[in-house]
């Protein structure tokens, strides 16, 4: 299988993954979804200094807070693309918050959360093609006049 990333200005957008308009990523493998910051989100944050995760074992709705992510311009919600458990959390980014800046959609993922209703999940979320044209609109509007 051949994967295209999607590429908008200097952000990449894995075509595997699947997209929250919260700039939040979804790997489904099964009920589970690994999920985490997108490449844009994390280059709008800057230096991300500080992630706060709930912990294994709570329960999650969709766009309800997962957690916090500080970065040096400002501390922003985390929230779920996906409803269900949080089975794991990512241990790593708590030392090394960093990881989140430097592989986004790897070592920098945030959780892993078992969805028993990911079919009802998907339709709120982009796909990369769907998340890279939401993202050119963000950037276009950024840019214009106000």
């Amino acid at each position: 299988m051949v994967v295209i990333n999607v590429k908008i200005d200097d952000y990449e957008i894995p075509a595997h993954l699947h997209f929250s308009k919260d700039h939040l990523w979804a790997h489904i493998e099964g009920d589970k979804v690994k999920v985490g910051l997108t490449d844009y989100a994390q280059k709008a944050l800057h230096e991300i200094v500080f992630i706060d995760v709930t912990a294994a074992g709570l329960t999650v709705t969709q766009a309800q807070a997962l957690g916090t992510v500080e970065s040096v311009k400002a501390v922003s919600e985390v929230l779920s693309p996906v409803s269900g458990e949080v089975t794991e959390v990512n241990g790593k980014i708590s030392s090394n918050p960093e990881l989140v800046n430097k592989d986004p959609y790897g070592e920098g993922w945030i959780a892993v959360i078992k969805s028993p209703n990911i079919d009802v999940d998907l339709k709120n979320l982009m796909t990369a093609e769907q998340y890279a044209a939401y993202v050119k609109q963000q950037l276009e509007a950024s840019k214009a006049p106000t």
